[in-house]
């Protein structure tokens, strides 16, 4: 038996296979396939709580420490960072391994089976523009899945695994872009995919191209967030001198994998003397709060909760009025409202360089965009309509097909497991 796993930046997915059989999705989380990519450690009780039960004990105000965008640091220096848990110094790397083991038990009760092979899915790059880093990142996914009893690991790229889960539906050969945008990464392949095609076991020759880019949904609520969360704590304030608030804490705060670095007696130190630089004491006290009582992923939360409600509904409000403190009765500095077009706007430039990254796969495959029949977009991203209306705009004459958001690539990596025979 193998497992194959879908480490995902926000949302993560286990499948495994036994023989010649399909892949078979896991319960990871109650009776949910899908569980966030998140770890809690409860400083009272001194126990860690893993995906939405995590986030919820963490929004409960439970004493201790969130972690969540885990893969975002595989390839960086944090990786070897360490953060305190129950008072002590823990690397990253370890809680890395915590959710890792935690998804392989996960399916290990589930069959009643060890389990002691995997395939793991891999974004096209970990790192943009940095081969070595990029490579180090694969190895230390790698090492990690060692040290939790993996003992025969390989890696599949994503959006493959995407085209060979679309593949299994399909009744005619199709010329496909496959645009898998999740939290950390934005991956594509171009590809031929058809029912004769998927009884080989060697793809090499109908994979085209690939390329990505480590842009994708943590990267949009970033924007989000400067754009509308993090001006009510005190970003682009002037004080006194005329002086601009600097803009370090704040870019540090609106992105998920660094925001548990702010909370140390330095940071906590470095946005005091922001006092100087913002003349309304409300709003400075506002961003106090925030740091001395950890509430940093709590507005991650709204901001993620607020880009997905007008990716379906078109406009929603931002509700941050539990940083209020006494006396600070300014609600409507609190209660901002996001509609489609200023979604559109924040996100403007990042759809760009997304949309500018699938048009360089197409180009590597030596095919212009009018030859792609098809494009499947899967990934929890591809829900902003901004972002698919883009993609439509520069490739007029693909259809359309929408897979399952957070579960094709897990398939399709279920798919390359069956191939390879460990099984």
């Amino acid at each position: 038996m193998i497992a194959a796993i879908d480490f995902g930046t926000s949302n993560s997915a286990i499948c495994v296979v036994k023989g010649d059989a399909a892949p078979v999705l896991i319960p990871v989380e109650e009776d949910r396939d899908t569980i966030p990519t998140a770890v809690f450690y409860d400083a009272d009780v001194r126990k860690a709580s893993f995906g939405r039960t995590a986030v919820e004990n963490y929004q409960d105000g439970n004493e201790g420490r969130l972690l969540r965008s885990l893969k975002s640091l595989l390839g960086s220096a944090l990786l070897d960072e360490t953060t305190l848990i129950y008072g002590e110094a823990v690397p990253y790397r370890k809680v890395i391994a915590h959710f890792m083991l935690h998804m392989k038990n996960s399916a290990e009760e589930f069959t009643d089976r060890g389990i002691t092979s995997v395939v793991l899915g891999r974004p096209v790059h970990f790192v943009d523009d940095d081969a070595a880093r990029d490579q180090i990142a694969q190895d230390a996914m790698a090492d990690i899945a060692r040290e939790v009893g993996f003992a025969d690991v390989q890696f599949q790229f994503e959006p493959i695994a995407a085209a060979l889960d679309y593949e299994q539906r399909l009744t005619a050969e199709k010329l496909v872009l496959v645009i898998d945008i999740g939290g950390g990464t934005s991956d594509f392949s171009v590809i031929r995919l058809g029912p004769k095609r998927a009884k080989k076991i060697d793809r090499n020759a109908d994979l085209l191209a690939n390329a990505g880019i480590h842009i994708a949904g943590t990267d949009f609520d970033h924007r989000v967030s400067l754009a509308t969360a993090m001006p009510a704590l005190g970003l682009g304030a002037k004080g006194k001198n005329g002086k601009p608030v600097p803009v370090s804490l704040y870019y540090d705060l609106a992105t998920w994998h660094k925001i548990n670095f702010l909370y140390t007696r330095e940071e906590i130190a470095h946005g005091d003397s922001l006092q100087h630089f913002i003349d309304d004491r409300k709003v400075h006290q506002r961003l106090m709060n925030v740091l001395r009582n950890r509430e940093g992923h709590r507005i991650a939360a709204h901001v993620e909760a607020a880009k997905i409600a007008v990716a379906q509904s078109g406009e929603t409000t931002l509700d941050l009025r539990f940083l209020q403190s006494a006396g600070d009765t300014d609600d409507a500095a609190l209660l901002l409202t996001l509609t489609h077009a200023q979604l559109c706007d924040a996100l403007d430039a990042q759809v760009k360089k997304i949309v500018a990254s699938a048009e360089q796969a197409v180009r590597q495959a030596q095919l212009t965009p009018d030859a792609i029949d098809t494009l499947y977009f899967t990934g929890g991203s591809t829900g902003v309509k901004a972002l698919r209306d883009a993609f439509a705009a520069a490739f007029p004459k693909s259809e359309i097909e929408q897979g399952d958001k957070f579960a094709s690539v897990v398939r399709g990596l279920g798919v390359t497991a069956s191939r390879m025979k460990l099984a």
